[in-house]
This record gives structure tokens, C-alpha cells and sequence, in this order.
């Protein structure tokens, strides 16, 4: 008998069901767990923005999690039990939840932050010294980061051998079923807040007043996003995926980082459309790999915790970045590069909080390489841009598109802004959405309106350094720039 049960008299006291990054009812086995136990259940979130290491999430992040948290609380109240919210530090909200109520099991699924891992072992050390269950369970990855090692005890560092290595594991678990109903706990619980006193969503001005439309919240929103994917997109998805204005995407991204949908539920999904003929072998494998790098990106940050703020690769410690400029930066920011398609990219994703991936790759390497900017920089953006900001995916992404991360890209490797939009966006259908402002030019000079004679500039109202920027830099200058850069940096033979 726990401490709990003999101070109510005998009778099993609550479960908690602490949540996180897990924000689902469906596949969760902490939830799962704890309405298995026959006792009521008290769903809690904390939002920590005080627990030292834990990063504050950033605006659009934040936006996103209002809409899953109401998503989430409409659905348990539909089971019969209610989300409490609460604020400030997590091991203070969760201890004192769990004394009031004389709860005798708390539950939560593993993160893979450094901060947040420290954060459950304390918690699990104070209960159980207390008498109380504290449990935690995998539930946002695939395979355990401590257990998934090389075969010399190690972390993978290579992306290849770690799907390699995946694979062989063979087919991951099926997903849990959402409990039909849960116990609801009629006792009092101080300390609570309602959402709204979180104040996630922008106010004056309202800049995403027309996200709901493009994000339908909560576990419906993501089976519908999965849905219209399968729809749309699937079918093509291993090359129509590096196509900006295509539809072969799944937009699932922000739905995976909050938990709304788990890796298990997607990976088995696939195999079901797969057997089903609904969506070809070639283009499952490479969907199942992008989920396989997010696992990666995320085995990183668990054997790595500094992954955002210091160089994977220490040769790059000493790379001459030049921040000064706070003037050019801020051009990048705004889409006022005079690239169009580092400019729709950015634009994107301050309308939408969201950017394609293959225009992700381009933006990034043009700050970086073009640029000059440290990672950081850009890094520290898309976290407050996005709203599938990542706390693992965003920064190795940015390192591996600097060249200074784990199986990097070559930093020699920079991408042609103005090759990459005439090869991905041939038809100019991406960059005109975005970029309206030179919408009128002809393809041949969409991707690089300095090249056009000042007829057709006229002609099509576009005047270079006014209606639309001239190019910040210029490519070929820059591209040698950034390799001189690179050999002051690292031996001629890394090169």
C-alpha cells in the first residue's frame, strides 16, 4: 500500500497523466496505461517557461499549441475527464498536483531534452521516495535513444547506417487504441489556469488570423492533413516532394513535433495504404525515411543536448561568420534578397509559419553561404517562425545544411538560388504565389530578374532596387567568398 492509499483510507488514489510534447489521446501508452488502472485520471499540462535548460517555444510554436491543447481538452472531455492547465515549473505543478490529489501513479511519455530528462529523474526519484508510481514510456520515437546504439556502444553519427540499423529492427509496435472512456476525478484542484491565461495566441496584431484554416487542430486536423496527402500527394512523393508548388506533401510535420500524431500511427498507416495499392513501395520508402531522419535528428539531441547553440563538428568553432550586419539579416528575414526563391521561401513562412523543404535547404544554405550568417541565426528564426519548430529537427537541419553538423552536407556543397528555382520551380508557379511582385516576368528571367533586358523589366513593371530588390550579393562572388572562408577554417584536405 503506497503512502497515498493509506492517507485515503485504503482506496487507489488518482493516475496523473502528465503531458508534454504528446498532446493525443490515440497511441499515447502513458493514457493508455493509467485507464487501465480502473481509477480516475487527472490529465495535466505545464507550461514551463521557467525551468532552467527547457527553450521557450517560439511564437508560431505557440499558436500551434493553443489549438492542440483546446483540441486535447474537447477530446478528454468527451471520455469524461478534464485537462488542467497550469504554469511555471514543471517538477513544483506536477509534485503539488499530485499531493493534493492524493494521486498514487504518475505517468508521462520521455522527451530526448537534456533539461527535460533531468526534470524526470528528479520527479521520478521524489515519488518514488514518496510512495507513488511514476512511470514514463516511449512514445514519441521508435526505438529508445540510450538502447539504439552502434554496434560499439555508441551513437550513431551517420544517417545511412542509423536506417540501416533501423530497418533491421523489423516493423515497429501497432498503435494503442484511444481509451473509449476514462474516470473522471470529482475532487478540488487549486493552482489551475485556463488556457487562455497562457496567452499562446498573437493579439495585436493578429498575424495568424488565417492559420486555422491551413492548420485544422487536434487529432482530427492531423488524420485530415494525412488524408488529404493520401488524396493529393502520396502517390509521386519520393520526387514530387523537392517540388515547392506540387502537392506532395504531407504537412504532418507540426502535428509530429507536438505529438498530436505519433510516429507508430504514421509508419503503420503507410503500410496499410502501401498493401492496399493506394501508394507505391519507391514512395513509402522514402516517406518512412523522412520519419526515420526525424528519429535521428532526435537520437542527436539525446547524446548531444547542445545541439542548438554549439558546432557538432569543433573545426567550425573557429569559421570567420560575419554578424554584423544586422541591415542584411533582416533582408533575409523579410524576403528582400533579390533571389525569388529564397524570398518565397521566407515569405512562406512568415504568412503560413511553415516552409517546403527543399526551399528550406535553399534559404538556409544562402544565409549561411552567401551570407556569411552563423546558424544560429537562421536557427533561432525558423524556431519562432515555425510551427513545427523542432527542438531536435530544427537545429541538426541547420547544422547539416552548414556543413558543421552530424552527416553534414560539404560546406563546399552551396546551392545556386537561381539554379534551384529554375530546376524545382521550372514554371514559376511557387515564386509567383509568394512573390507577386515580379509575377509578371517570363520564366526565363523569374529566378533571376537582373538578367532580363530593361524592356522586359519595363514591360512587366518591374524596376530593380524599387518594385523588387536588386540581389543582395552576387552568387559566383559570394560562392568563392564562402570557400575562402572555409580554408581559413579547415585543412585543404577536409575541403
Amino acid at each position: 500500500m503506497t503512502a497515498n492509499e493509506e492517507r485515503s483510507g485504503g482506496a487507489p488514489g488518482p493516475a496523473i497523466v502528465w503531458f508534454r510534447d504528446d498532446l493525443r489521446c490515440a497511441d499515447h501508452p502513458a493514457l493508455h496505461h493509467a485507464a487501465g488502472l480502473g481509477r480516475p485520471v487527472i490529465a495535466a499540462y505545464v507550461h514551463d517557461e521557467e525551468t532552467a535548460g527547457i527553450r521557450a517555444k517560439g511564437a508560431a510554436q505557440k499558436w500551434f499549441l493553443h489549438q492542440s491543447l483546446a483540441a486535447l481538452h474537447d477530446t478528454l472531455s468527451k471520455k469524461g475527464c478534464k485537462l488542467h492547465i497550469f504554469r511555471g515549473k514543471s517538477d513544483s505543478a506536477v509534485k503539488n498536483l499530485a499531493a493534493e490529489t492524493g494521486a498514487t501513479g504518475v505517468y508521462w511519455l520521455r522527451r530526448t531534452g537534456d533539461a527535460e530528462l533531468e526534470t524526470d529523474r528528479q520527479l521520478k526519484a521524489h515519488f518514488q521516495q514518496s510512495g507513488i508510481e511514476a512511470a514514463s514510456f516511449n512514445g514519441n520515437l521508435l526505438h529508445e535513444p540510450s538502447r539504439f546504439l552502434t554496434g560499439s556502444g555508441g551513437p550513431y553519427k551517420v544517417y545511412t547506417p542509423f536506417w540501416k540499423a533501423l530497418q533491421r529492427q523489423g516493423e515497429p509496435r501497432l498503435p494503442l487504441p484511444a481509451p473509449e472512456a476514462l474516470k473522471r476525478f470529482d475532487g478540488d484542484i487549486s493552482g489551475a489556469c485556463g488556457l487562455d491565461a497562457l496567452c499562446l495566441k498573437p493579439n495585436t496584431p493578429n498575424w495568424a488570423d488565417v492559420w486555422e484554416k491551413l492548420w485544422p487542430a487536434g487529432e482530427a486536423g492531423a488524420r485530415e492533413c494525412l488524408e488529404q496527402f493520401f488524396e493529393d500527394g502520396a502517390q509521386g512523393y519520393g520526387e514530387g516532394r523537392d517540388f515547392p508548388a506540387r502537392k506532395n506533401v504531407s504537412r504532418l510535420s507540426p502535428y509530429l513535433r507536438f505529438g498530436v500524431v505519433s510516429p507508430y500511427q504514421l509508419w503503420h498507416f503507410l503500410r496499410q495504404r502501401q498493401e492496399a495499392g493506394e501508394i507505391g513501395d519507391r514512395d513509402t520508402a522514402k516517406f518512412l525515411s523522412e520519419l526515420a531522419w526525424r528519429e535521428f535528428c532526435h537520437h542527436l539531441m539525446f547524446h548531444f543536448p547542445d545541439l542548438a547553440t554549439r558546432n557538432f563538428q569543433p573545426k567550425f568553432d573557429g569559421f570567420p561568420w560575419r554578424d554584423g550586419d544586422a541591415a542584411i539579416v533582416a533582408r533575409w528575414k523579410k524576403g528582400l534578397t533579390g533571389y525569388p526563391i529564397v524570398d518565397a521561401g521566407m515569405r512562406e513562412l512568415w504568412q503560413t509559419g511553415y516552409m517546403h523543404n527543399r526551399v528550406r535547404m535553399v534559404a538556409a544554405s544562402f544565409l549561411v553561404k552567401h551570407l556569411l550568417v552563423d546558424w544560429r541565426v537562421g536557427e533561432r528564426w525558423f524556431w519562432d517562425t515555425l510551427v513545427d519548430g523542432d527542438p531536435a529537427s530544427n537545429p541538426a537541419n541547420w547544422q547539416w545544411v552548414a556543413g558543421c553538423g552530424a552527416d553534414a552536407a560539404p560546406y563546399f556543397r552551396i546551392f545556386n538560388p537561381v539554379l534551384q528555382g529554375r530546376k524545382f520551380d521550372a514554371d514559376g508557379d511557387y515564386v509567383r504565389r509568394y512573390v507577386p511582385e515580379i509575377a509578371s516576368l517570363p520564366d526565363k528571367y523569374l529566378h533571376a530578374p537582373w538578367e532580363a533586358p530593361d524592356s522586359i523589366l519595363k514591360e512587366c513593371g518591374v524596376e530593380l532596387g524599387k518594385t523588387y530588390p536588386a540581389p543582395v550579393v552576387d552568387h559566383t562572388q559570394a560562392r568563392k567568398r564562402a570557400l575562402d572562408a572555409l580554408k581559413e577554417t579547415a585543412p585543404e584536405k577536409d575541403i
